[in-house]
């Protein structure tokens, strides 16, 4: 089932990613908040279908457009230690402040609450960490 809703026309591009970090204050009284802010907040979303529908938009001064989405799996680098591919874990985001590490977004995966539950739906293999963390590389939905 394709999840409809509104975005900024100049992002509105078929296979355009994006993470919808959830609602904004100023749109409490908008008539088409329900579907501009209908995703889940945190999650990476991919357009589909570009659809005909324009609406005017104060927040993001022009105009935003209805698109198709689909949810896209967030990459992040968990710990070993029974993490595979299809399990439900509870992510642990890492405790390392080494932002020049070149790992370091997949440490800290945006959108990713500590402590929340997600799926992995991929294991790419090892994550070469500098200080000598065991972590996987994978795919959470």
């Amino acid at each position: 089932m394709a999840l409809i809703t509104l975005i900024g026309e100049p992002q509105a591009v078929e296979g355009r990613e994006f993470y919808f970090m959830g609602p904004i204050a100023d749109c409490k009284d908008c008539r088409l908040k329900g579907v501009c802010f209908n995703l889940e907040a945190g999650s990476r979303y991919r357009v589909v279908a570009v659809r005909s529908q324009k609406h005017e938009c104060q927040e993001c001064e022009g105009e935003v457009v209805a698109v198709e989405v689909e949810k896209v799996p967030t990459p992040a680098a968990v710990t070993k230690k029974g993490t595979m591919d299809g399990v439900t874990i509870t992510y642990s985001e890492s405790r390392c402040d080494m932002v020049s590490c070149p790992n370091y977004h997949m440490c800290h995966a945006l959108g990713k609450k500590d402590g929340q539950k997600y799926m992995v739906t991929a294991v790419r293999g090892d994550v070469d960490c500098p200080r000598g963390e065991s972590l996987l590389d994978v795919d959470l939905l």
